[in-house]
């Protein structure tokens, strides 16, 4: 009997089933990438700032504690940014005269604040509080990083909420003792999972899971 359909169809066949497959998962695979890239997170890319202030010199070279310049990060959701009249506390005095101050002083003579681009970014459905993670024992340096090394400002983490549940789900990996709270490159004196299980208890630390535990 005569064939209805070429010896090519069974190729064709096949290799458009593989595409049917293919395609999709390819398409899958480049969306996910593309999206956990830093050109979405902006994880590791140092922001244009007014001021190139450096966490490195200020943080790792001079030893200012993270509340001399984020004031209210221990009462507050909020981890405030610094007015320029804290960045005169000491400027006044030391290179009061650099040119990359400049903008500083200007916006200290003129009462006007210094438009600073914001690093962290959480979206308005998300509810972030600075003052609980802190007083449960969540170091600065597990969000933010290693800023003591960062001569510009720059995201450590994605902010994604996979990555919160991480924490959320086993906050032992993480919470340190209160007094290293704002200690850079923390290391316990025994082991993370020992004193963290530890500390959990004692803090009183929850695995808090639900939708309107962040989303409110």
């Amino acid at each position: 009997m005569k064939r209805v359909f070429p010896p090519y169809t069974n190729t064709l066949a096949r290799v458009g089933l593989a595409a049917a497959v293919g395609v999709p998962v390819a398409l899958g695979c480049t969306a996910a990438t593309y999206n956990w890239s830093p050109y979405v997170t902006q994880v590791d890319v140092p922001r244009n700032q007014p001021v190139p202030f450096s966490h490195q010199h200020h943080v790792g070279g001079l030893g200012l504690d993270c509340r001399y310049c984020h004031t209210s990060v221990e009462t507050s959701s909020f981890a405030n940014v610094p007015p320029v009249h804290t960045c005169m506390t000491c400027h006044s005095q030391i290179w009061k005269d650099s040119p990359i101050l400049a903008p500083v002083r200007d916006s200290y003579a003129s009462n006007l604040p210094l438009q600073w681009t914001r690093v962290h970014y959480l979206p308005d459905f998300v509810y972030f509080n600075h003052s609980i993670h802190v007083n449960k024992g969540i170091g600065c340096e597990s969000c933010h990083g290693r800023v003591d090394q960062m001569p510009l400002m720059q995201k450590s983490s994605s902010l994604f909420m996979a990555w919160c549940l991480n924490c959320h789900r086993d906050p032992a990996a993480f919470v340190r003792p209160r007094s290293e709270i704002f200690t850079m490159g923390y290391k316990p004196p025994k082991s993370q999972r020992e004193e963290g299980e530890a500390l959990v208890k004692q803090y009183k630390v929850q695995k808090l899971q639900d939708c309107y535990t962040c989303h409110r």
